[in-house]
């Protein structure tokens, strides 16, 4: 059975992971590639994340990825094969008109790959498979709800 909190950072990962995937099936005219490099960016993340916090490693708050990398590498040199590309550029840039910036259908593609990459890798190194992560927490939210419905707002800060 896998700890609740790691649980809760895989079905948060997987479910980036699928957001991009299933925008990758669009048409290209139809295709928005920056939502697919933002969620393959937001699914390594939490994959790796999710690694560290299963070997119980602390990390600061961070969305760049080679600094989590380099965290799993001390851990375990395997991690030193992980390509991660650029996809830490998709953390930021591409969510705000600010530094406005499209990637194109190659580079969405590119990022997916590398997403669905390093989770198997990361799988693997759990030795979890993918049918042994639960689809939600239903359990849990309908407890949430109860909460809220008594008067109670559960709120939480975002630990990273």
């Amino acid at each position: 059975m896998i700890d609740e909190y790691l649980e809760k950072w895989l079905i948060k990962a997987r479910n980036d992971l699928k957001t991009a995937e299933n925008e990758s099936k669009l048409s290209s005219e139809d295709m928005v590639t920056d939502a697919i490099c933002f969620h393959s960016q937001q699914a390594v993340e939490k994959y790796l994340k999710a690694y560290l916090i299963s070997k119980e490693i602390d990390f600061d708050k961070s969305h760049k990825l080679e600094y989590l990398l380099e965290i799993c590498i001390e851990e375990d040199n395997d991690f030193s094969q992980v390509d991660i590309g650029d996809l830490s550029f998709y953390a930021v840039e591409v969510r705000y008109p600010d530094d406005f910036y499209i990637p194109t259908e190659k580079e969405a593609r590119e990022s997916l790959e590398i997403a669905q990459q390093v989770k198997a890798f990361i799988l693997k190194k759990l030795d979890i498979k993918e049918s042994d992560i639960r689809k939600d927490l239903s359990v849990e939210e309908e407890e949430e709800e109860e909460n809220k419905e008594g008067g109670e707002i559960n709120t939480v800060e975002d630990p990273f």
